[in-house]
């Protein structure tokens, strides 16, 4: 699989995913139908459009053509259905559709930074800035501080999959290889410290 390829196929399942958890928070905020149809095109576009303008990719593929932008309002939608039969979604649904697209974006975004030849460090921050980016404009939106500043392990477990992704690529992976390793590596991490608590060290704990 090309990387092109694998930069498309992941960016429309993390913008499915983000946009399914956006509405998600946005329902449990008590937000009206047209609040959480936004806040799911946010979440879910947010990040790759903040890639695409550091990229000098204008206007950012999630606006050049209706399927992401259909896409999130679908996913969106489907939430709202859905929260007719299931009033309240466990807690941990959530927080695995947040790591799943957090995983996909973080190696779309590192696919595509080293596909515009950026160097590898580089392309490591604009693939974490692609998973993060969404939730974070989400929680600005809600005036809350962005989990990406308080939760337990998060951008960090976008960074490290776009060092594993980055990695294998050096080593001669190929980059659908090199995604699913990056991937696995982020949405492994993020699972991991959501179900024990893990965080990075705080002033306190120096």
């Amino acid at each position: 699989m090309s990387a092109a390829r694998l930069v498309r196929l992941a960016d429309l399942a993390g913008v499915a995913l983000f946009a399914a958890e956006g509405a998600m928070v946005a329902l449990a905020a008590g937000l009206d139908l047209l609040g959480i149809l936004v806040l799911a095109f946010t979440t879910a576009l947010g990040g790759g459009v903040v890639r695409d303008v550091l990229l000098g990719a204008t206007p950012p593929d999630a606006l050049r053509g209706w399927h992401y932008p259909a896409l999130a309002f679908a996913a969106g939608a489907a939430v709202i259905l859905a929260h007719g039969a299931v009033p309240q979604f466990p807690p941990m649904l959530v927080i695995t559709l947040d790591a799943a697209g957090l995983a996909l974006f973080a190696v779309a975004g590192t696919q595509k930074a080293l596909s515009a030849a950026m160097q590898p460090f580089v392309a490591t921050l604009l693939g974490t800035i692609t998973g993060v980016g969404g939730g974070v404009i989400r929680d600005v939106l809600l005036a809350q501080v962005p989990r990406v500043l308080n939760a337990d392990i998060y951008a960090s477990a976008a960074f490290a999959g776009a060092v594993v992704l980055v990695a294998a690529r050096r080593c001669g992976a190929s980059p659908a290889l090199a995604g699913i390793a990056g991937g696995l590596a982020c949405f492994s991490l993020r699972m991991f410290a959501a179900r024990y608590g893990w965080h990075l060290p705080r002033p306190g704990w120096l």
